[in-house]
């Protein structure tokens, strides 16, 4: 599944000045005459930003070009951050607006620039004053989007209040006429946009905690294993991609007679569980419930809790990567057809729909995709700086796709085992506005 860039949402377009909305939806290009714009709007490449240190700040470049033959009256610039980043101070004719997470888009911190100015064919301009961001101490692997545009992009569904910039405003001077830029699109020649992903120095402890069941022969009782990320930094994974992966090994003498939405049977009394979504922010996480039937007394019986799958070279404190499930039964034999061994029954553990155990609290405001991967580790992702006509790609432990992970599915929700591969595949939806 390709990436989808924060800012690809319902997209509104302004022919004034910002904060005049004028609810055209999908972005598209305000009507010509003659069918099309004269012009292209293309930015040039940006480089990965990588090594950044949360507490610093860095400059972000914002060049562009008019590769087309006729004039542009006015033209904004756009900057969209993830969770990790934030802006500083802002010029007056920019605004800010914070927005909120949903489908699989994580929350971004979004400014928007607006110049007043001709940008003429031929001519390469940038802000006399670049934008500045700041790493925020849960920066890790996140992203900056830049656009160009010929229209206001204003985020929606919902529209945040924007906070005005208050510093002096910056205006568009024309840079050497050897600058690089990039192609543009003629598919678009209205706007252009890059994305770059921005690695920080930092670390995030991911850990997981079992539980101690005390029952009867007979009886029933609840498992709430957990996972947590307890910081400093968020992760960001590849879209479609588990923030982490948990398995989960029921003690012996048990069956499972309703398992976690987030998990899926892999063998006898075994579960990969998954998170809601393809994030997680630091000091949150999933609680997987499980309700187990105590069939059979077994002498030290005793299940487990695990971090496996992709690495994690963020997570530099192993001790906490896995925990024991205890089990104190009293009473001996066993019950009719349990035989003493631990199993899935009634599908529960592969196929879970509607709701689901996760808790943590998260300020997400709709839904994603998670994905935990079965087997051997498997590294995703890798840094990549993405324009409108293509795609370069550098070496990085992960790539970026902001909300909590622990949201449960909204709606319809599903956990399907994939076939051969061990994968469970979590998939949470609304309807989606239309993105660009």
């Amino acid at each position: 599944m390709p990436d989808i860039a924060p800012d690809h949402r319902l997209l509104r377009k302004t022919a004034g000045a910002i904060g005049a909305v004028a609810l055209i939806a999908l972005g598209a290009a305000p009507a010509v005459a003659d069918g099309a714009p004269q012009y292209r709007l293309a930015l040039a490449p940006i480089a990965p930003i990588d090594g950044v240190r949360p507490g610093s700040s860095f400059e972000v470049p914002g060049t562009f070009a008019n590769k087309g033959t006729g004039a542009v009256d006015k033209v904004w610039l756009s900057y969209s951050v993830t969770h990790g980043l934030s802006h500083t101070e802002l010029p007056s004719n920019c605004a800010r607006y914070e927005v909120g997470s949903y489908d699989e888009i994580p929350d971004s911190s979004d400014v928007l620039c607006e110049f007043d100015q001709t940008v003429e064919p031929g001519v390469t301009y940038a802000p006399d004053k670049p934008l500045t961001l700041k790493a925020l101490d849960s920066a890790l692997y996140d992203k900056l989007r830049v656009t160009v545009s010929d229209y206001a992009p204003y985020p929606g569904d919902p529209t945040p209040e924007p906070v005005p910039g208050t510093a002096p405003a910056v205006k568009l001077v024309e840079q050497p006429s050897t600058t690089p830029t990039g192609p543009g699109s003629a598919e678009h020649p209205d706007w252009d946009g890059v994305d770059v992903p921005v690695t920080a120095v930092n670390t995030a402890d991911f850990q997981v905690t079992g539980g101690a069941l005390k029952g009867r022969v007979g009886d029933t009782v609840t498992l709430d294993a957990k996972f947590t990320n307890a910081g400093p930094a968020w992760v960001l994974r590849d879209l479609g991609t588990s923030a982490a992966k948990v398995r989960i090994k029921l003690p012996a003498g048990t069956t499972v007679t309703k398992a976690s939405g987030f998990c899926a049977g892999v063998g006898s009394g075994t579960y990969d569980c998954g998170t809601s979504e393809s994030w997680v922010d630091e000091g949150e996480g999933e609680t997987y419930t499980f309700k187990l039937k105590i069939n059979k007394a077994v002498r030290g019986a005793k299940g487990s809790v695990a971090l496996v799958g992709d690495s994690r070279p963020f997570d530099k404190k192993a001790t906490n990567d896995t925990a024991d499930i205890l089990l104190d039964v009293t009473g001996g034999g066993s019950t009719s057809g349990g035989g003493g061994s631990t199993s899935s029954t009634g599908g529960s553990g592969s196929t879970s729909t509607g709701g689901s155990t996760s808790t943590g609290g998260s300020t997400s405001s709709g839904g994603s995709t998670g994905s935990s991967t079965g087997g051997g580790s498997t590294t995703t992702g890798g840094s990549s700086s993405t324009g409108s006509s293509g795609t370069s790609t550098t070496g990085g432990d992960l790539a970026s796709t902001g909300s909590s992970s622990t949201l449960p599915l909204a709606g319809a929700a599903a956990a399907a085992l994939a076939a051969g591969t061990g994968t469970v595949v979590l998939v949470r939806r609304r309807t989606a506005a239309a993105r660009r």
